[in-house]
């Protein structure tokens, strides 16, 4: 210490850092996805779910992330598509049966997406593919929806934080990181919930603690 934290523009010193980088969801890897972000193709059901009422939308995934983004929707959407590339759920059996048993679901197994089309930058339906038949079709759809998962933004940290095994910053107490002085808040290190008011709280929860610390480093700096 102190810490300095390096941009591509300039350079900062810091006695506490917050580390609030989140975590971003994985995508299909499409060449036109971007593209279509909040203009037909979401991240987050429970963010955006609300603005297809009595619409049809698609899911892509098969766990129980995505289990529980498909009924949320059901709370608004006519019918919800789950499309899976496999024959089989990696979602817990209880999970399973809820959506199995809910009428507005439907299951499209072992396919997955293979384009996105629309006009204006606005998506008007997918093309998807049967892994094994190979056979390309289109499915109109009003939305859809990606759960298959997220990458925590801790690249810049791997060799200087402790991380748990899917890269997420590993806490203590709270907010503490493994480097003294380090504190973290949000979806960095919160795989589970991933929801903007329980990051906020998270924040002011590091917030507290940066400023107890840097108060007790002062004291203890004084004497």
């Amino acid at each position: 210490k102190p810490f300095k934290v390096k941009t591509s523009l300039e350079e900062f010193i810091a006695e506490c850092i917050i580390i609030a980088s989140g975590a971003s969801a994985r995508k299909l890897g499409l060449p036109n996805e971007d593209e279509y972000i909040g203009r037909g193709l979401h991240t987050c059901a429970t963010c955006d779910g609300a603005f297809y009422r009595g619409k049809n939308v698609a899911i892509v995934g098969g766990g129980d992330a995505a289990m529980e983004e498909a009924m949320f929707l059901t709370k608004f959407a006519e019918k919800v598509q789950i499309i899976h590339r496999k024959d089989i759920l990696a979602a817990s059996i209880p999970m399973q049966e809820r959506v199995k048993n809910n009428p507005k679901i439907e299951f499209i197994w072992n396919t997955e997406v293979v384009e996105l089309v629309g006009e204006n930058r606005k998506l008007d339906h997918i093309k998807i593919k049967n892994v094994v038949s190979q056979e390309v079709s289109g499915l109109k759809i009003d939305g859809l929806f990606l759960a298959i998962g997220h990458i925590p933004n801790t690249k810049a940290f791997k060799d200087q934080l402790e991380l748990d095994q899917k890269d997420y910053i590993k806490v203590s107490d709270f907010t503490k990181s493994s480097v003294e002085g380090v504190f973290v808040a949000g979806d960095v290190w919160d795989w589970r919930y991933r929801q903007a008011i329980t990051a906020s709280g998270l924040g002011c929860m590091a917030a507290l603690d940066a400023e107890k610390y840097l108060s007790s480093t002062f004291l203890e700096a004084k004497k």
